[in-house]
């Protein structure tokens, strides 16, 4: 590998094009609305969040524009999509959950189910946590992601999130059983101190 080769030539060399963040679209609905090939994956990603499965593009742009009735302030709430040269990739949702808008909350973070495994998922988590706190100024990220759902346990800690200890434990009732959530963070110190060391 040449010294001065630069970032773009590197992913080329890869065979993987520059992943890329943008604010959702709907017609982006149309992709994500395809990777969870089963109830148990599609639980694994929305929870309880919507009636039944499949869900269509239109089901999905309907909740991000109304969440069933609750009113959202679209200053508060940032759908995004993740993007390279073959087109649309992953997506995730950013809220934030206090008035003072610290504390940035990550929801539906999914990868096209044909390219997970590749990397994916961590580089478009880094790109959202460089938007959460260099864009929008978080000084706290936090999610939630089901404890039979390892493989994105694994990736959230790999971009440095860390597990909490919640005072009380939560549980959903999903597929007719009960899926404990595990809570993850990463505050603006650590996000820093992890950038410096890349």
């Amino acid at each position: 590998m040449e010294k001065n080769e630069s970032f773009k030539e590197k992913e080329k060399r890869a065979g993987r094009n520059r992943l890329r963040l943008r604010p959702y679209k709907n017609c982006d609905a149309k992709n994500v609305v395809t990777w969870c090939k089963d109830e148990v994956s599609f639980r694994k990603w929305s929870a309880d969040r919507w009636e039944s499965f499949p869900i269509t593009d239109a089901d999905m742009n309907k909740k991000y524009m109304d969440c069933n009735g609750d009113c959202i302030d679209m200053d508060n709430f940032y759908p995004m999509t993740a993007f390279d040269d073959s087109g649309v990739v992953g997506h995730l949702i950013m809220r934030f959950t206090d008035e003072k808008k610290e504390v940035l909350r990550f929801g539906f973070v999914i990868v096209d189910d044909s390219k997970r495994g590749m990397g994916y998922g961590k580089e478009m988590l880094e790109l959202a946590l460089k938007y959460a706190f260099e864009i929008l100024k978080a000084e706290k990220v936090t999610l939630g992601v089901f404890d039979n759902n390892m493989p994105a346990y694994y990736c959230y800690k790999t971009v440095g999130f860390r597990e909490i200890e919640m005072e009380e434990e939560e549980k959903c009732n999903i597929c007719g059983e009960t899926w404990n959530v595990l809570e993850l963070q990463i505050g603006r110190k650590d996000y820093e101190e992890r950038k410096t060391r890349l």
